[in-house]
């Protein structure tokens, strides 16, 4: 990340589409064109692995670490490539294009796939397919069995299943894949369009000079693919139930802290196995994305370990993580390792030294400024290191002007003039704050689109601690306007960070 950029966070399904959802289609490439057109080298999205509505859709709360959430699969792309025909994209119901709602985009797009599913099946050219099996043979079979498994069982949790596909018994799964030939291809034929759509969409945004930053969850589900396949990985007692499950302690966003209930990681085993699973994970990642934001990076120094059984985060204690050993393996495997630590939170010595160990920026969030000892506050921009990602905010924060109208605390707001050290009225105040990121010694800054475009509390797409209204947000078609991109641009070429 050399030389000063800046770049957007906007999360695919935030994207305009008349399918509910904002997918990999034509409105990521108008979104592509737009970025680059006004100066920004950078494109940030949250993870895009599958979703479910158990975790409300939450992209940070993934069954599988490595397949694609089908509800991103263009149906106009699909349409445009033949695995589809007109009459398959009948609509019916017609949707918000305010809010994503799942349930109505997850029945639609069921319909759509068992449509090109059928219309494949006849299809005598599958080499492209078989490749693509082939390659990801690794993590592929293993999805779709779990899938196939799930629904066969009415959805249930794995650990509930019978004994024999619960310990992954060969000759069972050897049994049920025969039986289910179909279904299994089903899935994968689902994943083989998704990686398709999305090998396209980045090779397009490379070829724009736009680089993406993704994004991966820490932690998976107890209930994903990865603890079923590797339990010993993971801190589960004899029977297979969690021992010991993720979260923080209290925080900005919650006075008890944050119960994620995710299972955490068993790292003596991993070290055994020489980190192979996080291994493979990150050489998928990094085929995925130019650059890779760690959420919860403080985890590899240390992580909040609660028992299983206590039903508030404050009851959980620190646990040292893998640190550098991790990182060592890792630098061995990969010659580039373009990672951005997610450090917010409480961050002691150990996480900075990790981070400046092996060379990965941290972050900074504007809104964060405004309290406590400005001196030495990190989020003040004139306490910026050059080697750092700045924002303005991040996908659980309010937008700026959501946040100055409905959270912001009198001292808060006393004190935006002074970290600022810039007058401003109320609704300037996001330009205002662009600004001072843009013209700060940070190497990078990402401002989210609700931000650009000066939205209140309706931007907002995540509202940690809660479990209704969240990444639901969506950009109105006609938002992305010729006097924004004007607007953007000139900011850009002032200081000093336009991607030529």
């Amino acid at each position: 990340m050399m030389g000063k950029h800046s770049g957007i966070l906007l999360h695919l399904t935030s994207l305009p589409s008349k399918y509910g959802i904002g997918d990999m289609g034509p409105s990521a490439y108008t979104f592509v064109d737009f970025a680059a057109g006004c100066g920004q080298k950078f494109w940030q999205i949250l993870p895009i692995n599958p979703t479910d509505g158990i975790n409300n859709n939450s992209p940070y709360s993934c069954y599988s670490a490595f397949a694609g959430n089908a509800l991103l699969i263009s149906p106009q792309l699909m349409l445009a490539e033949g695995f589809l025909q007109t009459s398959d994209l009948t609509l019916g119901n017609e949707f918000s294009d305010t809010q994503v709602e799942y349930t109505k985009v997850g029945l639609l797009k069921e319909k759509i796939f068992n449509a090109a599913y059928r219309r494949f099946q006849k299809d005598k050219d599958r080499r492209d397919f078989e490749a693509f099996v082939t390659q990801e043979k690794y993590w592929l079979e293993d999805f779709a069995l779990f899938i196939v498994i799930k629904n066969a069982h009415e959805g249930i949790s794995w650990i509930d299943w019978p004994k024999e596909l619960k310990n992954r018994s060969l000759a069972a799964l050897e049994n049920f894949k025969r039986q289910n030939g179909q279904a299994l291809e089903r899935v994968k034929f689902i994943q083989y369009l998704f990686y398709r759509q999305w090998t396209k969409l980045k090779a397009y945004a490379n070829s724009k000079g736009i680089e993406i930053i993704g994004d991966i969850p820490i932690y998976v589900n107890f209930d994903s693919v990865e603890v079923w396949c590797h339990p010993s990985f993971f801190k589960l007692d004899g029977e297979d139930h969690m021992r010991f499950i993720s979260g923080c302690p209290p925080d900005y966003f919650s006075k008890t802290g944050q119960r994620w209930g995710n299972p955490v990681y068993n790292w003596t085993q991993l070290k055994k196995a020489k980190y192979s699973w996080w291994v493979d994970r990150i050489r998928h990642d990094l085929k995925l994305f130019d650059h890779l934001r760690i959420d919860h990076f403080r985890g590899f120094a240390g992580y909040w370990q609660i028992p299983a059984h206590e039903k508030l985060a404050v009851f959980g204690r620190w646990v040292k993580g893998p640190g550098a050993a991790f990182f060592r393996v890792l630098a061995k495997i990969f010659k580039k390792m373009p990672i951005i630590a997610e450090d917010l939170g409480e961050i002691t010595p150990d996480v900075i030294e990790l981070m400046k160990k092996f060379n990965f920026p941290g972050m900074r969030v504007l809104l964060f400024a405004f309290s406590g000892d400005l001196a030495n506050n990190p989020h003040v921009p004139a306490n910026y290191p050059t080697h750092c990602v700045a924002y303005s905010g991040t996908h659980d924060n309010n937008t700026i002007q959501g946040w100055f109208h409905q959270e912001a605390k009198p001292h808060e707001k006393a004190n935006i003039a002074r970290v600022l050290q810039m007058r401003f009225t109320p609704r300037d105040l996001h330009w205002v704050m662009i600004d001072v990121l843009m013209r700060s010694r940070a190497e990078t800054v990402i401002i989210p689109m609700g931000d650009f475009l000066g939205l209140k509390e309706e931007g907002r797409m995540n509202t940690p601690a809660t479990k209704v209204n969240n990444w639901q947000w969506r950009l109105k078609a006609k938002a992305l306007t010729p006097s924004l991109s004007a607007k953007i641009s000139r900011l850009m070429k002032k200081t000093g960070r336009w991607n030529s």
